[in-house]
């Protein structure tokens, strides 16, 4: 059947029915035929047509077809047909045939209110006499038609409806919405009057959207009733109830004025919700059971969706009608409680967290209905040379594990435990929860920046997050504002990280050491732990990610795990509280590195800091940590670093408490240790280089100098370079600079070129270092050329240099120690150095220049002004000179200088 914009149209009623039936107006076809409902006879009632005899009404239009255009509207024919249906639809009324036509059709009059139709008033007449019907006059007029006949009369000479000079409502109507979403933008969710036309199952309508006459298919937003049959689909099958769904919806609103909020799309058709006096439609649906909630549009739901799950909620607790072989679905969780609050220790991709609870015990939880960013073929090929990882080769998996690790790790939460989820052949058991901190649910936090997508669970599995609904409209507005896993494919491979991976690659580990020696301390997060002193540590800045073995200590070492995890060899003793400690201290957390040197694997040996509490003025030395708890000892190469005295005092804090691995610890021991380190005879040696200063690091007692003789040598190579560039100018831009080329660049201040190593490239500017002259400076890496043949090979002529010896002071005098520092090294052509001790390669020397017939010794002479401080060192050898700069410090104490103007605030005062 051709669909028209009207409701279905029953077949005419048998002629061999009562002349005199009364029912239910279901809607009204136009100003002159009804459709009216008998009473329900197990099932949905029956229904007929009926036309109000000897008068016609303006024919509305009809939608187009197959076959032809859409017809207009005559005059008035909207007025007639809206008149008649805001009179009786809904109301019970009376109809007496007046005669059957030839076409089977009853033609009749209909009467409104009152027992009888002699106390009823007459709808035909009272539609005439305002204009709205024109009476047909037949061969023979009979009383009535004459009365008909004089109420039009008084209908034209008022000039009432057609019979006025105005020409009524013509509606242009748009019977196909080419674009569903920009109609739903226009109307931007607000609520538009509009008529329902046509109920074509229980939750899927056709309505006009007033004023302006837009013809849609609306389905419910959170909600599917049972599908009717198909009448153009011979094989289809009505659902059950579909038929009682349809007639529970025909009751309440088909033909009646409502409102429509529009929500969404899908496909051609609109998704939103019914507004309507007596109620929602969507709800009064569920609670009776002829629906089910949805979960692809329930988020969009204008009134929420809980009103809409607690309503399917009675439904399946009555057992009603779709839930009537309903059985509930356990959680089956035995823990002790459902609700508490912990400790978030861990994170653990982006889906799930170790937390600690009140009693120390430790549960791992899933975020419920929550499911990872998914590899692809594609993903599974790392951007770079190394084992695939998906934390960091999945787009948006490290975005969103940073997202849960610095809003909760370490963070009390409140956990609410939904559900578990059984064991699969594929996946172990889980204990899914929704975790809050504060009002934030982070499964929330997580969908609506496009990081996670929400499970789609089953209809009928109630295993699922308590606030699932929220998680699945903060999905639809993440997918409607594209973000992250929801942008295109150019945002997601922008996204993507290029991790290098220098563990287990010695020339990679030695080309990247100079950035962790001269930038001092650098920053990164604890990824994983194999031991209380081995960690695998990214750096953000750079990304890479390297193995750190921490410096200075001896720290038991944990079973050795071989192919396909088998353990190998025995723990010793400590190891797993090492790692413990270890890993409740720093995993996961944001630390600092001081790199000394590599291993023969690739490795990076070094001290670790991390600050519990965000300030870094607190940070703690790893190795300390794990020395004063007894699970670690001091390692002779602690010697050669700035830490030694530190980590000294705690292993004799240690030993005195006996804790852990000195649980057994004797003072014959102890003395044994001192004799040892009285029988190093060694002599300090003395081979001072007179060198030319060229830059002094800033923020550091760090310099570059040449050596004298090469000066001579350095500028004639440099002019040699330059006339080479002059014959054979670089073209701009012709050079692509990466990370640990040598090049040439323009220096800022002469505009001259040298020989610089290109330390990193970000967004078209290079960090680079002038590598005869020491000095660093950020230039446009189009600016760098390449470095003219036979000039590479030469060796940098500049050094770096520590003055050894000698500490910094704090903050407050840092500025005045370092342009004093600087006043010395620049007030002299050339100074002298002396190699004291190395600390992984970095050089700390002692440094003197001649004034007059005096050596003026520069770390002494800080020490002497009360600007820095003597530095102990254990080596036999450099006793001499440790004693001479402690006691210049005692004397600097006593005169007040400068840093010691109000005592001691190392804690010695004197």
């Amino acid at each position: 059947m051709t669909d028209t914009g009207s409701p279905t149209v029953p077949p005419p009623a048998s002629s061999t029915t009562s002349p005199v039936r009364r029912g239910l107006v279901k809607s009204v076809l136009s100003g002159d035929a009804v459709i009216l409902q008998g009473q329900p006879q197990n099932g949905p009632p029956p229904e007929w047509t009926v036309y109000l005899s000897n008068v016609s009404a303006p024919r509305l239009g009809r939608r187009p077809t197959d076959s032809g255009s859409a017809t207009p509207d005559e005059p008035y024919a909207w007025e007639s047909r809206e008149h008649l249906r805001k009179k009786i639809v809904g109301q019970f009324v009376t109809f007496v045939r007046d005669f059957t036509a030839t076409s089977g059709r009853d033609h009749g009059r209909l009467y409104l209110g009152g027992t009888s139709p002699a106390d009823a008033e007459n709808v035909t007449k009272e539609m005439v006499s305002e204009g709205l019907l024109e009476v047909r006059q037949g061969k023979i007029t009979d009383e009535y038609t004459t009365e008909l006949l004089e109420l039009q009369e008084q209908a034209k000479s008022a000039g009432r409806g057609k019979w006025s000079s105005n020409a009524g409502t013509i509606r242009d109507i748009r019977w196909a919405i080419d674009n569903p979403r920009e109609l739903v933008d226009k109307y931007a969710q607000k609520p538009v009057d509009a008529v329902i036309e046509m109920v074509r199952d229980g939750s899927t309508v056709r309505a006009f959207l007033l004023p302006n006459f837009e013809y849609i298919t609306l389905q419910l937003s959170g909600v599917r009733a049972p599908s009717t049959k198909n009448p153009t689909a011979p094989d289809s099958r009505a659902e059950p109830f579909s038929e009682e769904a349809k007639f529970f919806v025909e009751s309440r609103l088909l033909q009646r004025d409502v409102q429509i909020i529009l929500e969404s799309t899908s496909n051609q058709n609109f998704v939103g919700s019914i507004v309507h006096p007596k109620g929602n439609i969507a709800e009064s649906l569920l609670r009776e059971g002829y629906a089910k909630c949805v979960d692809w549009s329930i988020g969009l739901a204008t009134g929420g969706a809980q009103k809409l799950r607690d309503a399917e909620k009675q439904a399946k607790e009555k057992r009603l009608r779709l839930w009537k072989s309903y059985q509930p679905t356990s959680s089956a969780y035995s823990g002790d409680r459902k609700a508490f609050t912990a400790k978030v220790t861990e994170v653990i991709l982006s889906d799930a967290v170790v937390v600690q609870k009140e009693d120390g015990s430790e549960l791992k939880l899933h975020l419920s209905s929550i499911r990872l960013p998914r590899e692809t073929g594609d993903d599974k090929q790392p951007s770079v040379g190394r084992q695939f990882r998906p934390l960091y080769d999945v787009p948006f998996m490290f975005q969103a594990r940073e997202f849960l690790r610095k809003r909760i790790l370490g963070k009390k939460v409140q956990v609410q435990i939904d559900y578990v989820q059984p064991k699969s052949d594929t996946f172990p058991e889980k204990t899914c929860a929704t975790i809050k901190i504060g009002d934030l649910n982070i499964a929330e936090g997580l969908v609506s920046r496009g990081l996670s997508k929400v499970v789609r669970h089953r209809a009928d599995d109630e295993n699922r997050a308590c606030e699932y609904d929220t998680l699945l409209a903060a999905e639809a507005n993440a997918e409607k504002g594209k973000k992250g896993l929801f942008a295109d494919k150019t945002a997601e491979k922008k996204d993507t990280l290029r991790i290098q991976e220098i563990t287990g690659d010695l020339a990679k580990a030695k080309q990247f050491l100079p950035y962790f020696q001269k930038g001092g301390r650098a920053e990164g997060v604890v990824e994983f732990l194999s031991g209380g002193s081995r960690l695998r540590i990214y750096i953000p800045k750079e990304t890479v990610l390297i193995t750190l073995l921490l410096g200075g200590i001896n720290c038991p070492k944990g079973a050795r795990v071989g192919p396909g995890g088998v353990t190998m060899g025995a723990a010793e003793p400590f190891a797993d509280e090492a790692a413990a400690f270890t890993r409740k201290l720093v995993l996961q957390h944001e630390v600092q590195l001081e790199v000394e040197s590599t291993d023969k694997n690739g490795n990076f040996v070094g001290y670790l800091f991390v600050s519990p509490d965000g300030n870094t003025s607190r940070a703690i030395n790893l190795s300390e940590a794990l020395v004063e708890a007894g699970l670690a000892s001091l390692h002779f190469t602690a010697e050669r670093s700035g830490h030694y005295n530190a980590l000294l005092a705690a292993e004799n804090r240690a030993k005195k408490a006996k804790k852990n691995i000195w649980a057994n610890y004797t003072e014959e021991q102890q003395q044994e240790e001192v004799e040892v380190q009285q029988a190093d005879t060694s002599e300090r040696k003395q081979n001072f280089r007179q060198v030319a200063v060229t830059d002094i690091a800033p923020g550091a007692l760090r310099f570059s100098a040449q050596n004298i003789e090469d000066g001579a040598k350095i500028e004639k190579m440099t002019t040699e370079m330059r006339a080479a560039i002059a014959e054979h100018p670089p073209l701009a831009g012709s050079y692509t600079p990466k990370r640990g080329d040598l090049c040439v660049a323009k220096f800022s201040q002469d505009g001259q070129w040298y020989r610089a190593k290109v330390e990193s490239v970000r967004a078209g500017q290079a960090e680079i270092l002038y590598i005869d002259y020491g000095n660093r400076e950020s230039v446009e890496a189009a600016k760098l050329a390449q470095i003219p043949g036979g000039f590479a090979s030469q060796p940098a002529g500049v050094k770096e240099y520590n003055l050894a010896l000698v500490k910094l002071p704090n903050e407050d005098y840092l500025e005045l120690t370092l342009q004093a520092f600087a006043h010395y090294l620049f007030g002299q052509s050339s100074v002298f150095v002396n190699s004291e001790y190395k600390v992984g390669t970095s050089d700390y020397v002692t440094v003197y220049f001649d004034s007059g017939n005096k050596k003026i010794d520069i770390g002494k002479a800080l020490i002497e002004e009360g600007l820095a401080l003597a530095d102990e060192r254990r080596e036999p050898r450099l006793q001499t000179i440790v004693k001479d700069y402690k006691s210049t410090e005692t004397a600097a104490k006593k005169g007040r200088k400068n840093i010691w103007e109000y005592g001691d605030f190392t804690g010695n005062d004197i």
